[in-house]
Parts: structure tokens; sequence; C-alpha cells
């Protein structure tokens, strides 16, 4: 199968080797005669922006978990998968539940000023409740990783479909969701219904003192209304990975605000050397006439 590599050149010496070497029955290449291409991996940043040659091409397989910078492209008109890669999931559990554990304990009253701070027990987990918004491969890895540690972990997504061991809300209950999160973990997509969702309204359905850890997308919060929920004590801390614009401008007030941690988008990435069997799986099976796997939904954005 001819197989075109549509992504940044600078990706080019990372993806090639783990590509070929789990799939090396394709024949990987930077250009090609579109109407010969089978497939296309991409990631946003390439020189390839009009997709109307390709009309021979099966998949259109991203190597971003998020799709917002091509599920919009009026020439895309082939099948398009999104990239589920375990090691980033894994790095997304790993990052929101270190998160977690940090907001759970307290860790952060602890300075070492040689003031002491006795009487100040924290709960057991068993005692915290946690909402993760997004329900997705994500959001399953993060509960998979919470749940064990005993905290109570309720999730939300617009499905509402069901999750083993989490009380998941659906679309009409994000109210309920959030007036029960003393940690809210956001892993929503970036879609037209999302973007907002953790409004002034939405943020002070929250429960006094919550902790807000966002490595999802930047757009789902209202960074006005986040700051004013800090500074009037309503919301304890936020931790925040994601942005509307990156690298966050140094002038942003995010920066020198005392209840905001900023990350500098590290939550979670893309491995090639996991996410290239995730690749060949899904060409293997577009050239055995099978559907991919982790198809998008166009008019859903994800």
């Amino acid at each position: 199968m001819l197989v075109l590599f549509a992504a940044p050149d600078s990706m080019w010496d990372e993806w090639a080797p783990p590509l070929r070497d789990a799939c090396p029955e394709m024949d990987l290449r930077r250009t090609a005669d579109p109407a010969q291409v089978d497939a296309i991996i991409y990631a946003p940043g390439g020189e390839i922006e009009d997709l109307t040659p390709y009309r021979n091409a099966r998949l259109v397989q991203s190597l971003w978990a998020g799709v917002e910078r091509i599920v919009t492209n009026p020439t895309l008109t082939q099948p398009l998968a999104r990239m589920v890669d375990p090691g980033l999931a894994q790095g997304m559990a790993e990052f929101c539940t270190g998160w977690a554990m940090r907001a759970h304990l307290g860790m952060d009253r602890y300075r070492q000023d040689g003031l002491w701070r006795g009487g100040q027990i924290p709960p057991l987990a068993q005692d915290r409740r946690i909402t993760i918004l997004g329900m997705g491969e994500l959001g399953r890895a993060v509960a998979a990783m919470l749940g064990p540690i005993g905290f109570q972990v309720a999730g939300f997504s617009a499905s509402g479909r069901p999750v083993p061991g989490v009380r998941v809300f659906g679309g009409d209950d994000l109210a309920q969701a959030l007036s029960q999160a003393q940690i809210l973990i956001n892993l929503l997509p970036d879609t037209a219904r999302t973007r907002n969702i953790l409004d002034a309204e939405r943020l002070a359905l929250l429960p006094q003192g919550a902790f807000l850890i966002n490595p999802g997308r930047g757009t789902a919060i209202d960074d006005q209304a986040l700051i004013a929920a800090l500074d009037r004590g309503h919301l304890g801390h936020a931790v925040l990975d994601v942005f509307r614009s990156e690298p966050l401008p140094p002038d942003h007030p995010f920066w020198a605000h005392p209840g905001i941690t900023v990350t500098p988008h590290i939550a979670a990435d893309t491995r090639a050397r996991t996410a290239a069997t995730v690749v060949a799986d899904n060409l293997r099976r577009v050239m055995a006439g099978q559907s991919a796997r982790f198809l998008v939904d166009r008019r859903q954005g994800y």
C-alpha cells in the first residue's frame, strides 16, 4: 500500500522508523502521485491542506488525538480516524492522578518557612469526589487509575455511555456532575458545544474550594470567569496545561495568579513507538475492506 506522510518535515525522522517497523508492507513516502495514494498519515502543519486530489485514499489517519484542525476541512471526504495512543492515555492518567493526589493531600500548604501547620489531616480518598468531564479513551484511562486508589469517581459525557465502576452523567446532567466535583478534571474535546462550557455560571456550581485540572482543551474554560472564581475564593486552585493561545503569552494574567499553576502543554503526548501500532492496525483494516478504528463523527466533531 502507498501511504503519504502528510505532516511537518520535523516529524519525519521521529515517525518514519517506527511506522515502517510496525507496518513493513507499506510504501511510506513524503511525496506521491495523489491518485496512487491508498492512505494518508496526517498531522497539522504539513504542506498538504487540499485533500481533493487524493480521491482514492481510503483513510486519513490523524497523529493527533484532537482533530479540530482537520475535521472542518471542506476538502476532507475520506474517512478520518483520530489517534488513540496507549502511551498518550497512560501519560494523561499519570498527569491527572499526580495533580489529583497533590490537591487531595493539600501538599502546597506545607511551605518550608518554619511555620508548623498542624491539625489539617486530609480525608481518605474514599471521601473525596472527583468528576471527569469527557469519558472517551482518555477519560476512561484516568478513571481506571483513580478508582483503585479509592476516590469516588464520576464522569460526564454527552452520550452518557456507561463506564464500569464510574457513575456517568449524561448530556442533561452537567450541573449535577459539577455540583459534586471536589476535584474537576476536564478532558472534553474542542467543539462548538464545549467552548466556554466552564463559564461563570457553571464554575459557580462547583463546591466551595474545588480544585480544577485542565489538560483537555483551553477553549473549554472562560478565562476571566476562572480568575473571578479564584479571586472570590470559590475555587481553591486551578492547574492549567492547555490554553487558547500557546505558548501562553508572558503577560497573561494566569502566570502571576497565586491560585493558578501553569504547565506548558506537557500532560501527555502521542508517542511514535506506541502510536505506530495503532496506525498499522488501521492501515491493514482499510486495505482489507474493513472499517478503521476510532473513526471521527464529522457531525460531532470528534
